[in-house]
């Protein structure tokens, strides 16, 4: 396993991260067997969202980390919040008393008293910089919350945060995967006039790297929005030839070298895998075990259907 320096404390987060939102189905043992087949791969990060299984995935875990003493304490653990479900359907919240409130529910659930990172979940538009600065500072000071960070934004709206925290933001967790990449196409078609060319995050990997955050990817075995895994689709056919033939190269399974094109960006990279499967992650983990050659990445980023300019 790799790891990476994270937030101001810098402590040393593993590149390939387990996400949590799969897991309601589990009983707390199971996770607790899941959390080990980790750590025993060298995964130490964790990343949760009190909406997951509607609080539920929270729950787990801290059954799991009460089950097993000393668990708790082998894991940096990242947890998201704001986004709110009514009656009338979702919104997104980031005011200073709903943050404060949704972390101490969450820590409630989690059964600790505190979390090594939380992100503010996707973008609010009514944001109020200066109130997040004070739910930062009054989470950190309570010792509740050591690292800050956000999901999906861009870099004016990281910049609004900037300005009035203290905090620097340690991460961004955005979606991306080999068959899912437009930053990628806006970055290999500069002044080009055609769709790929159209920047539609506004350099979400150049902000993060120039700031020293860490980009988390998100669904990165997907393609499109929920659309699907695209390993083993038959609408993907030469990009799994391709994965195919690297995996028998580098002995891994085609799903480890779909998460070594993520991490082969020159920044702080993490491939947050979704899967409840030991067997998954122990796979998962060998993608930290090679490194893509430069014609290699290339060669998956245009198995999709791409063309270089």
């Amino acid at each position: 396993m790799r790891y990476i320096p994270f937030g101001v404390n810098e402590a040393q987060v593993s590149e390939v991260v387990l996400g949590t939102m799969r897991i309601p189905q589990m009983s707390a043992a199971e996770v607790g067997e899941l959390l080990e087949t980790c750590l025993d791969e060298g995964i130490n990060m964790v990343d949760t969202a009190d909406i997951y299984g509607g609080g539920h995935c929270e729950e787990l875990l801290g059954e799991a980390f009460v089950a097993n003493p000393g668990l708790r304490d082998q894991v940096f653990l990242q947890t998201k919040c704001s986004i709110r479900f009514t009656e009338g359907g979702s919104y997104f919240d980031f005011s200073k008393d709903y943050i404060i409130e949704a972390v101490d529910a969450s820590l409630k659930r989690l059964k600790t008293d505190h979390v090594e990172s939380l992100l503010l979940h996707r973008p609010d538009v009514l944001m109020e910089p200066d109130e997040i600065a004070e739910a930062f500072d009054e989470l950190h000071n309570a010792g509740k919350v050591l690292e800050f960070g956000v999901s999906n934004q861009n870099p004016m709206q990281m910049r609004r945060i900037a300005r009035a925290s203290k905090y620097p933001l340690a991460a961004n967790q955005i979606q991306l995967s080999v068959a899912f990449a437009p930053a990628f196409e806006a970055m290999l078609n500069v002044n080009m006039e055609n769709d790929p060319a159209v920047m539609r995050d506004g350099g979400i990997f150049e902000y993060c790297e120039r700031k020293d955050m860490a980009i988390q990817a998100w669904s990165v075995f997907q393609h499109g929005y929920f659309a699907g895994t695209f390993l083993g689709a038959p609408e993907y056919e030469e990009l799994n030839v391709k994965l195919d033939e690297l995996a028998e190269k580098y002995g891994v399974t085609p799903g480890a070298v779909a998460l070594a094109w993520i991490l082969r960006y020159p920044a702080k990279m993490q491939a947050v895998i979704g899967t409840t499967k030991a067997s998954r992650i122990r796979e998962s983990a060998r993608a930290c075990d090679f490194t893509l050659e430069r014609p290699e990445w290339y060669d998956l980023y245009k198995a999709v259907g791409r063309q270089l300019p």
